[in-house]
């Protein structure tokens, strides 16, 4: 009775461990920036973490995003002002794309 009590237990102890440690998959973020000279960085920050990425032909993808809610920052050159944008979502694995960001001067 105690053997089997004991095998009972360190099963429920192994399941247990095995749920704690769940992999998400990265996902990441991408969009485009008007005018394509204005935007020098995209950040993306949440409550756990922030990541950035340059713009290029203002064009980014943050790579690397776990699974969750984002607010980005694009980061301006003078004369344009930097701009964020609340509620993107990033889904585990999948690429959340923002669409097109304007600047204002």
């Amino acid at each position: 009775m105690e053997f089997t009590l004991f095998r009972l237990i360190a099963t429920t102890v192994v399941v247990a461990g095995l749920f704690a440690f769940t992999h998400f998959k990265a996902g990441s973020i991408r969009g485009t920036v008007t005018p394509a000279e204005g935007g020098v960085r995209a950040w993306a920050e949440s409550a756990t973490d922030t990541v950035r990425a340059p713009i290029v032909n203002g064009s980014y993808e943050i790579a690397d995003v776990k699974p969750g809610a984002y607010k980005i920052v694009i980061e301006a050159k003078p004369p344009y002002r930097n701009i964020a944008k609340d509620g993107i979502i990033v889904s585990d694995g999948q690429t959340a794309d923002v669409g097109e960001i304007k600047l204002d001067k």
